[in-house]
């Protein structure tokens, strides 16, 4: 299935059913910039879960590649996906960024199985390509090649909306 974008908010998911809303995190437990603002004024579940997870209190190894699956409603969940290592930060452009693009790989295998177990539908803004500082040309790809059979919906906000920062 191809990807479908969205001219809208990410955190308000167009459609019926079960939804699902993946975002990429780091993986030093840092909330607070970017998407997460957005999704912490919608819930402050995928947070609280998210500082629990990253404290070892919860879920699996708080690590690259790993996802935290958030019930915020009956039909909505949240993906916590580690695709990010460290914070952005000003870096000069022969330096790495922050995402690592095998890490947000595998975690959308395990949202792809999350989500065909559970008859879920799959939206994301551009995931990997804000402030984790990644290519949305790379991003793109792996995003087709691991959820293909999956209805997903990439989201971006309308013109003159203000960045979620």
């Amino acid at each position: 299935m191809p990807l479908r974008y969205v001219s809208g908010d990410a955190t308000q998911p167009q459609g019926t059913g079960l939804n699902l809303i993946v975002h990429v995190c780091n993986d030093i437990g840092a909330w607070g910039r970017g998407f997460v603002v957005a999704l912490s004024r919608r819930s402050r579940l995928p947070e609280q879960a998210y500082k629990r997870w990253a404290a070892g209190e919860t879920g699996p190894p708080f690590e690259l590649g790993q996802v935290q699956f958030v019930q915020l409603e009956p039909d909505l969940w949240v993906a916590n996906l580690i695709g990010q290592h460290d914070i952005a930060r000003k870096h000069a452009p022969t330096e790495v960024p922050p995402v690592r693009y095998d890490a947000v790989r595998a975690g959308l295998r395990r949202v792809h199985d999350w989500a065909h177990q559970h008859g879920a539908s799959v939206h994301m803004p551009r995931i990997g390509a804000g402030l984790a500082g990644g290519d949305w040309a790379q991003i793109e790809p792996i995003l087709q090649q691991e959820l293909s059979d999956l209805s997903v919906s990439v989201y971006d906000l309308p013109p003159g909306r203000p960045e979620n920062v």
